[in-house]
This record gives structure tokens, sequence and C-alpha cells, in this order.
């Protein structure tokens, strides 16, 4: 370790990994095993923003199994935590107060979840981090990406790590330590969805030129521990329909796994066109429905959480590649949305990204384009799995629930049967710029949480175990801070006090009603990204906390 020009400490490696998530510990893994089958030894460094690997991680999951078959083609043997086959498929449209189950056989074979593991992707990932410290891959929690770093040809030379001990109003505390100068001949950005990092690369390197704009969801999920008799194991449910309305995209989750867990979630398009809506309380009030609330009567909720979701699918994904660097995983988008899944697309991006950037270094290159990667990923199964599937999201944005995925699943037969749309449909514009003024709109009257299948913001964010060091400087920076009161609050009724899962925004005012002011309680921030997709005014900016700040999921 030595002292960089600029007063930080350096270390160097072939290749730097940001993220631990699917993507990048498949990265991690596959680099070290091309290591030991050649005999070429390569450094491998992956940080991860969480407390822990799989502090951070949050999916559904029902978990397609080539992935890990890829990387790790003896999973089982090794003790892999999926241990839950999916024995049951349901697919039901909601009505107020009634349901209609749709027949399997009117879904593509696309659909079909056996052959699939219900799980908790955070307990996958933390297994994952165990096969690539025995490998060899040096993993550092705690430690977040917060800068770029570039050479002076302007190509990736690796990252910066955050500074700790910096207080609230910018000065060093006692415990300041600053961040860490991490040098690769590679990096591979594998942050996840709406990663600060990589959305800064795309910005800069215009990764996103000649694609459609990337479009995203918000997840929202709980675990339960239910009833024993409530319990049916290895049953996968999905819903559509209400609460949402018809030209609103989402729907619901259930999955039975383990010793009577369920992992309930409710998913909400980020194009939504009502700035009255809340995801969060189209949940709460979700789970009343008939079809659905006895599963959890007599159930205790042990776990909340919400996470956005990419959803542009093939259309979107930008160029995976820049001078020094790619991106893998949900920091390019790679979530197949009727099949509800990503994280097997996201290892499989991972293992190519990784087997790129390893013939790079044992060639001698470092700094340059890895064409290797978006080559191979034009000849792979996640190419092939995206490009069948293009359609059904923007038919669902344009045509409604009903008609949008009638149109889609008869897609989807055409391609299964090779004679899908010649075309690919166009997203057109960001979700940002999908909300109607709110004069235009009705307020919604959710109704109130009862405590015991229902429940408030702040009581999920407990769940959470959220935590961050309160003497910090704020990570949800303000472009402009008088464009909350002054421009979104009388146009659009200020929508982040309601698009927020964590209670992040408020308006507060005076006893009285008057002098509106927004209030950022960045303190309950679960790292959704939300606020920095959604804003109207694109005026919120997501920066990553102090190292080791967020939520801390158990079992998600």
């Amino acid at each position: 370790m030595s002292e960089a020009a600029v007063g930080r400490e350096f270390m160097e490696y072939d290749v730097v990994i940001v993220g631990g998530g699917p993507a990048g510990l498949s990265a991690a893994i596959r680099l070290r095993q091309l290591a030991a089958e050649q005999d070429f030894d390569i450094s491998v460094c992956l940080i991860e923003k969480g407390s822990e690997v799989g502090a951070h991680i949050l999916s559904g999951a029902v978990i397609d199994p080539i992935g890990l078959d890829t990387l790790i083609p003896d999973w089982r043997e090794k003790g892999a935590p999926l241990d839950t086959e999916v024995t049951a498929d349901h697919f039901l449209y909601l009505g107020p107060a009634g349901s209609l189950r749709v027949p399997n056989f009117l879904f593509p074979p696309l659909m079909n979840n056996h052959g699939n593991y219900i799980a908790s992707l955070g307990n996958v990932c933390r297994w994952l981090a165990e096969q690539a410290e025995a490998l060899g891959v040096e993993i550092y929690p705690g430690f977040a990406g917060a800068e770029v770093l570039y050479g002076e040809d302007g190509s990736v030379r690796g990252v910066v790590t955050g500074d700790l001990g910096v207080g609230k109003d910018g000065s060093q505390k006692d415990s300041y330590t600053p961040g860490m100068e991490l040098r690769g001949k590679y990096t591979l950005f594998a942050e996840g969805v709406r990663g600060s990092l990589s959305k800064e690369l795309i910005r800069k390197f215009k990764l996103d030129e000649g694609r459609e704009p990337q479009k995203f969801g918000i997840g929202l999920k709980e675990l339960w521990e239910v009833d024993p008799s409530k319990h049916r194991k290895g049953l996968v449910q999905h819903t559509m329909g209400w609460p949402l309305d018809n030209s609103t995209g989402g729907g619901s989750f259930l999955y039975h796994f383990g010793d009577n867990l369920v992992s309930v979630g409710f998913v909400v398009h980020l194009n939504y066109k009502n700035p009255y809506l809340s995801p969060f309380d189209e949940f709460q009030r979700f789970k009343h429905h008939p079809a659905v609330a006895d599963t959890f009567a007599g159930g205790k909720r042990i776990a909340y959480g919400a996470r956005a979701i990419t959803e542009g699918g093939f259309q979107s994904v930008p160029k995976l590649i820049f001078p020094g660097g790619a991106l893998i995983g949900c920091s390019a988008g790679f979530v197949n949305v009727p099949r509800i899944k990503g994280s097997h697309n996201a290892m499989l991006t991972g293992i190519m990204g990784a087997e790129a950037a390893f013939e790079a270094v044992k060639d001698g290159r470092q700094g340059d384009e890895l064409s290797a990667y978006p080559e191979a990923y034009e000849k792979s199964p996640v190419y092939k799995d995206l490009k069948r599937v293009r359609n059904v999201k923007p038919l669902w944005s344009k045509l409604g629930t009903f008609l949008g995925i009638g149109l889609g699943g008869i897609d989807m037969w055409m391609n299964n049967l090779g004679i899908g749309l010649p075309f690919t449909l166009r997203h057109k514009k960001a979700d940002y710029e999908s909300l109607k003024e709110a004069k235009d709109c009705k307020p919604i009257d959710y109704p109130k949480p009862d405590g015991k299948i229902s429940f408030d913001k702040l009581s999920s964010v407990f769940i959470s175990a959220t935590n961050h060091e309160e003497d910090q400087p704020v990570h949800l920076k303000l472009k402009d801070p008088a464009i909350p009161i002054g421009y979104n609050l009388p146009k659009f009724a200020e929508p982040a006090q309601r698009y927020c899962p964590a209670g992040v925004y408020e308006v507060v005012r005076d006893d009285d009603g008057s002098n509106p002011r927004f209030q950022i309680n960045a303190q309950n921030c679960v790292h959704c990204k939300t606020c920095d997709i959604k804003d109207p005014a694109q005026n919120i900016n997501w920066t990553v906390p102090e190292g080791g700040g967020g939520p801390n999921y158990p079992n998600m």
C-alpha cells in the first residue's frame, strides 16, 4: 500500500468489481476459476456498500438456476441455499372483491416456473461470497464506491471509496478516514439498478445513445412467518389487477418456502400517471384482498424492504463497455419483466464480463474496451431471453393491463413458435415524464393500516434494520432546493412524499397549514433509488452514504 499523489492511499488489482450482488460475485468467482484453470494469477477486489454481502439484496425471488448451473455446476453438493423447488404455479386476476385464476396452459412455456427455486437472494449472495473468498477474491463490505477514477487518457482506472467520519456540515470528525483508491486494469460495475457510478458512466460515455429510455418499477417486499396450516411449500402465486387500475402496470407475488416462510411483494411500474398514488399503500391494501389475506392471519411479519427494478428490457440495454470497464447485471438492466426474473441474467452477464476481462489481462492489455463481452452477450441465452419478450412492456404501457398483457402473451407465443413481431416497439419516454398534473388527478384515500396485516411506513422501515450514521452529509442531493416547494408541490402535489416507500421525504407545515417546507429524513433511506428515477424535475440525485449504512436485510 502506498500514498497516491492526491494524498489518498491506493491499492492495485487486475480487476476491481463494484457491488456484491449476483453479477459482481459471479464475475469475481469466474475470474478466479479461470486463473486456476489456466494457471495465470489474477488479483480481484470486490467492494460492497452494505454492512455485509447480502445486506442490501432484495428480490422475490424465484430463481432460474441456469446462472448457478453455468458458474458452479455442483452447487447442490456444495450446499447453495436453494432448497425449495417450485411445486405449484398460480396466476390470478384480481377484482375489488373476487379473483379469477388464469389457466396455466394459456401461458407460453417461458412463463413456467417448474424447475426453478424459491429462495432468499440475499442468502444466495452470502453463499456466493463464501465461494469467492475461498478462491482468493478480496471482498470488502462496508465500502461504497463514491467516485470513478479516470486516467489521463479518460479511461476508467478504478474507483475511490467514500470518506468515513465526515460530519453533516462537511467537517472532518475525529474518526475521519479518507477514501481509498482501488485501481484496476479493468473495473466491472455491478451496482444494481440505477447505480450512482453507473449512471455517471452511462452519461459520460453516452452508453444509452441510440437506445430506448430505461424503464423501472418499484418492488416492495415483506417476509412473513405464517401459520403452518396456511403454508404450502413450493407454491408460487402471482396476481395482476386490483388494487391498481387498468392503466397502472404492476402486480404481486406470494412465494411459500423454507420453514413456514412466505415472501409477499408488490410491484408498481414507475410510469404511473397519478401523482397521488403511493406504491407502499397500494401494497398494504392489496394484502387485505380475500384471495391473499387468509395467508397472513395468525402470522408474523419479520422483514420489509423496497428496491427499484429495471424494466426496459432488450431495447433499453445500453452499450455495455467503455474504456477500462463494463456494466454487468442490473447496472445495465437484464430483467425479463414477464418472467419477473433477473438474477440468472445478472449472473450470466457477470460471467461474460469476467471472461472478457480475464483474456484482456492475460494478453497484457489494460484500459481499453472489452469488446469480447458485448460480442458474447449478443450470442448468449440472455440476449435470446430478452429479445423474445421485448414487446410485452411497451404493449402493457400503451394499452393497459387487460389488453396489453393479452397481446403481449400472444406475441410471446408467436416468438415461441418462431413467428413473433418483426419489429421492436419503443418506450419513447422516461418514467419521470409520465406524471399528470395534480389538478387533473383524483387524490387516493388509502385505508388506515390495521397493524395486523397492513402497516405504516415507519414501523416497516424499523424492521428493515435500516441504519445510517446521523452526523454525516445528506446523501440525497437536491440540485435546486427551491424545486420541491416551488415547482413540485403546486404542480404535482410533491409526489416524493408518496412514491418513497420509507418516509424519507415530507412536506411539513406550521400548525395553521402555512409555510410548507421540504424535509429529507435521510436516515430512513432503504436505498431503493425510486426518488432518483421518478422525481418529475429530476432534481434528486441519489449518492452513496457512508459505507455500511442502509438496510440490513435478513433472508430477503
